[in-house]
């Protein structure tokens, strides 16, 4: 498991890794992970290079730390997502914007990730579902499990298989709405907060009128 080489206690140390992750977030953004060397990082950073591998023991574990730094907005996410201070379906809702949001806020890291996570690269897969995805995606799945018991939600369908629909939606979105908004008929791609909402709507109701309940039948293993 990823961990700093220090922890940062004084307001000095934490300011420096500020600036490093800032730095590195912005470099890897920007030419790539193998592109990037610790030195550049610490020029950009204003600190030296023996500083940076003072934080972070090397830059593989930089650059993990650095995805868990674009991705820290999530677990507030969540926390809103699990507080019954709505109705679960407005709790769902917000949450759908929010994490499309956060997916366009940081569209160059993003789109480093991506192209990160298509390469064959089975390390890489591994610390990003161990170090940066896998908690935040297990939490989500365990708050709709909640949503299940309590009522809230259809005690029949698998909540991780509809964790995995919202996100691959918007991770869709964000790689394909310079396209969308050429078709016709996606007039929705053309506002984030619409798309949100209508996948949030179908998510919660499916595309089945109310009054016509499919037939049961058994779920592929």
């Amino acid at each position: 498991m990823h961990r700093p080489a220090t922890t940062p206690s004084s307001p000095s140390s934490c300011d420096a890794v500020h600036r490093i992750l800032s730095a590195a977030e912005t470099l890897f953004a920007e030419h790539g992970f193998d592109a990037v060397s610790m030195n550049a990082i610490a020029d950009r950073a204003g600190v030296s290079k023996a500083n940076v591998f003072h934080h972070f023991t090397s830059k593989n574990d930089l650059y993990v730390a650095v995805l868990q730094h674009v991705c820290r907005d999530a677990s507030e996410r969540l926390d809103n997502l699990d507080k019954p201070h709505a109705p679960f379906e407005e709790r769902f809702e917000q949450f759908a914007r929010s994490h499309l949001q956060g997916l366009l806020d940081h569209g160059q890291m993003m789109r480093l990730l991506l192209r990160e996570m298509l390469s064959d690269n089975p390390r890489l897969g591994q610390d990003l579902a161990e170090q940066v995805y896998g908690e935040k995606f297990s939490r989500f799945v365990a708050i709709l499990r909640a949503g299940q018991q309590s009522g809230q939600l259809r005690s029949d369908m698998d909540p991780a298989m509809v964790a995995t629909l919202l996100v691959g939606a918007d991770v869709f979105f964000f790689q394909a709405r310079e396209v969308l908004h050429h078709f016709p008929d996606a007039a929705f791609s053309r506002t984030p907060e619409r798309f949100s909402a209508m996948l949030a709507d179908i998510l919660l109701r499916g595309i089945l009128p109310p009054e016509k309940k499919p037939s049961k039948h058994k779920t592929p293993s």
